[in-house]
């Protein structure tokens, strides 16, 4: 892994940049493997490279694992970073805004030489703004946070903001964790159970690091609901996208890609079964598979469209566009 620090160009700001190069790995497919595996060569990674978008409430390290399968599968280079108010990034500035990430992309992609995009949650909310300006080749997401006609509104607790300015973390982070649903069956906790598991998940190193992220996850919500936008807003966007969800994860996700796929033809999207909202987190190769597989836009490879062609939220999942 090669770690650096990249200007932003609002001119007062840096961002943490993690690179992984493609190397070879016992652990996934080989390309000839009969299950449709790329063909990814270490000698490749001159090519242009992809930049992964992480979600909030976390850093870009748990996201490490997840870039450097991608790396391996495609033989080209993957970069991470850490968005504004983690890791070794700038803090959130007071006019932080979707456009600040938007442009904060478009440093990173210009600093690592990348052309693709693959983001998560929060991460998917930024990628699909930018494809509306910004030059993205190809572009995967996974549980985009897009709020269309309102629809992120109801996820909304005022409380969240009221319970931060009080210094009452634990409340806070109990009204995120159940109005996103992206804990799993957590989420559907009572609120008193969940401020309990907020207390117990504090002395572990990834509670305690979700709990000082908590300030950075008002600004990225109002973000999310300031950008509200409706379908024709997307109208204008040709990056060939394949909007994914887990199909364990909140059904909101999976309705936004659906609609979106209906509605421009340059997105796709697919279900992933057995997925939750941190599938990109976890361990397991189907993720980065997929992922791999559309980015390389080989129509050789045999893309078995994690049977999303018929499930009724699946939508167009072309290849080789």
């Amino acid at each position: 892994m090669e770690t650096r620090t990249i200007r932003t160009d609002d001119g007062d700001g840096h961002l943490e940049v993690h690179s992984f190069r493609p190397v070879a790995s016992p652990a996934l497919p080989a390309a000839s493997d009969p299950d449709g595996s790329l063909a990814g060569h270490p000698d490749d990674a001159g090519q242009p490279g992809v930049v992964v978008i992480h979600g909030t409430l976390v850093t870009d390290a748990l996201y490490r694992p997840f870039a450097m399968k991608i790396a391996r599968l495609l033989g080209r280079p993957v970069h991470t970073y850490n968005r504004r108010g983690r890791g070794g990034s700038a803090g959130q500035r007071e006019d932080y805004s979707a456009a600040t990430e938007i442009s904060d992309l478009a440093a990173v992609m210009r600093a690592t030489g990348s052309a693709d995009v693959v983001a998560h949650s929060y991460g998917g909310f930024v990628a699909l703004q930018a494809a509306r300006t910004e030059p993205i080749r190809r572009l995967v997401t996974y549980d985009a946070a897009v709020s269309l006609s309102g629809s992120l509104e109801r996820r909304w607790r005022p409380e969240l903001e009221h319970s931060m300015a009080a210094g009452q973390l634990d409340h806070a982070w109990a009204h995120l964790v159940q109005g996103l649903e992206t804990a799993g069956p957590v989420s559907k906790l009572p609120l008193g159970a969940l401020r309990m598991l907020s207390i117990l998940s504090a002395r572990t190193r990834l509670g305690a690091e979700m709990r000082q992220l908590l300030p950075t996850a008002v600004a990225e919500m109002r973000a999310v609901l300031k950008s509200d936008a409706e379908l024709a807003d997307f109208a204008g966007v040709t990056t060939p996208t394949l909007m994914l969800s887990g199909g364990w994860s909140p059904a909101y996700f999976a309705e936004t890609g659906r609609q979106l796929a209906a509605a421009v033809p340059a997105i796709d999207f697919a279900l992933v079964p057995g997925q939750l909202h941190e599938g990109p987190l976890r361990p397991g190769h189907r993720l980065a598979l997929t992922t791999a597989r559309f980015l390389a836009n080989d129509v050789g490879l045999r893309l078995q469209r994690i049977r999303a062609a018929r499930h009724p939220l699946g939508s167009r999942f072309r290849i080789g566009q």
